[in-house]
């Protein structure tokens, strides 16, 4: 009798294989979302960002260049009927450049280039406290693997996924959460959405710098006892996962969430190893493993 291992085999978790959580559709949103414009601004993406901006900078001096050309002769120097001289000196007033070539010369134009200096400088200071506050917003840099897996740890099945800080700093008193949503049917029929709290091996560390495997035990107290596969597909199930820290260049409260879905879940596997140790003695980290799982073959008797 002799038991003999098979070489285990890499499944490398590529990105094309990770399917995103669908987005919900909002009805109505766009309605509420209008009430909200400081938030929509700070979290849209930076090319829609910056696509305000210039629409916003252009539409502004094209306003004032209409007023300015309403009157003929208002501007020195400028070219009887050219409108681009009227907006290349609202963009000379709206930043307060002041070239000398073009100036106003009558009441009317005087008076517009006042209200349009106070309404430049007035939105160069809403664009650039915009500006600073998306720069100065603490993120997160925290990467998660692309999947987690169900394997056993001293004979208990774990749910287990893996976080990485991806900042050369550290993330202090670092704690993470857990919590399984999924679909379930009441007494009266309902189907209803339910979170359910998932106790965590370590949930807390006080200092996160570089690697952190996060581990649920499937017990009997666990809400995902006698779970499989099949069973958490039609729940529509999904892990959610939320960490909060300190970063300490900030010294600000950052956060980082990530969730998975049924699909994603990888029963019978183990994360590879990424510890390595060097020829000198010191300790590595392989992070071109992060994602990558392992198949845990069963021992066999001959």
């Amino acid at each position: 009798m002799s038991n003999t291992h098979e070489k285990p085999r890499i499944f490398p978790a590529s990105p094309k294989n990770f399917k995103a959580r669908p987005e919900v559709r909002r009805i109505g949103y766009r309605e509420v979302a209008r009430r909200d414009l400081y938030h929509s601004l700070l979290i849209i993406p930076w090319p829609g960002f910056f696509g305000l901006m210039a629409l916003a900078y252009v539409t502004f001096n094209l306003t004032f260049a209409a007023l300015y050309f309403a009157q003929a002769g208002a501007i020195a120097n400028a070219r009887p009927g050219a409108f681009a001289d009227a907006f290349f000196f609202s963009v000379q007033t709206m930043a307060t450049i002041g070239y000398g070539d073009m100036h106003p010369i009558t009441f009317y134009a005087n008076l517009v280039v006042t209200v349009e200096v106070l309404m430049g400088l007035a939105g160069l200071a809403l664009a650039t406290g915009l500006i600073f506050a998306r720069f100065s917003r603490p993120t997160a840099r925290v990467m998660f693997s692309r999947v987690a897996v169900v394997s056993a740890y001293n004979g208990v099945p774990h749910l287990m996924f893996r976080a990485a800080n991806q900042r050369r700093n550290q993330i202090l008193e670092a704690q993470v959460s857990l919590a399984l949503l999924r679909d379930e049917r009441s007494a009266e029929g309902i189907v209803m959405r339910r979170f359910h709290d998932l106790a965590v091996a370590r949930g807390r560390t006080p200092m996160f710098a570089l690697t952190w495997t996060v581990m649920h035990a499937i017990d009997a107290a666990s809400p995902l006892h006698g779970a499989s596969p099949e069973s958490l597909a039609a729940q529509n199930a999904e892990i959610i996962i939320t960490l909060i820290g300190i970063d300490e260049t900030y010294a600000q409260t950052i956060y980082a969430r990530h969730s998975y879905a049924a699909q994603d879940l990888l029963w019978g596997r183990r994360f590879a190893d990424i510890l390595q140790v060097m020829e000198d003695g010191t300790r590595a980290i392989d992070y071109r493993r992060f994602h990558d799982v392992v198949e845990i073959e069963a021992k066999r008797s001959d």
